[in-house]
């Protein structure tokens, strides 16, 4: 069984649901892929590059499974498209707004670096929508490279764009 840790986010609601409800509608789809799963607190990050797009609701899932990591990537963005995600290869389009968005940031200590693949993920220590929501489910998950703790990375990134939202249950 491996650690795999999935980040979730969404800032475009669809016909039936909020950015918020997607994000907790498809963390259940995401749990479904292993055991002992869990789910950080939802956050509110401002959109990047286009601070005027709209903000995002973002979490992060641990959850332990046997499948290898190409098979949680497939299943991911098998996922992401039953949630009417879209993606372009348009690189004018590659931070529009979109209804889900799941990233597998880690999978135990594999470390891959294919066309379709990198792990770690290479750009989750420097973004406090990521590392803020890690450390309060898992701070003293270290990062396979450079050995810091997630409680390390979130207490090195800037929070400032970064809330946590209240629970609503």
């Amino acid at each position: 069984m491996a650690v795999t840790l999935i980040s979730l986010g969404s800032n475009k609601r669809n016909a039936n649901a909020s950015p918020a409800k997607i994000v907790m509608l498809a963390a259940n789809s995401v749990a479904s892929l292993g055991k002992n799963a869990k789910l950080s607190s939802l956050y509110r990050s401002d959109a990047w590059p286009d601070p005027i797009a709209p903000a995002y609701v973002n979490a992060v899932m641990r959850l332990e499974t046997d499948f290898a990591a190409e098979e949680i990537l497939s299943a991911i963005l098998a996922i992401e498209a039953g949630f009417s995600r879209i993606r372009s290869t348009d690189p004018a389009k590659r931070y529009a707004p979109r209804t889900l968005d799941l990233d597998l940031l880690a999978h135990g200590d594999v470390r891959i670096e294919t066309a379709a693949l990198s792990l770690p993920h290479p750009r989750m220590a420097g973004r406090g929508f990521v590392l803020l929501p890690l450390a309060e489910i898992a701070p003293e998950w270290r990062h396979p490279v450079t050995g810091e703790t997630a409680a390390e990375m979130a207490a090195a990134c800037d929070p400032s764009s970064v809330t946590r939202l209240p629970s609503t249950g």
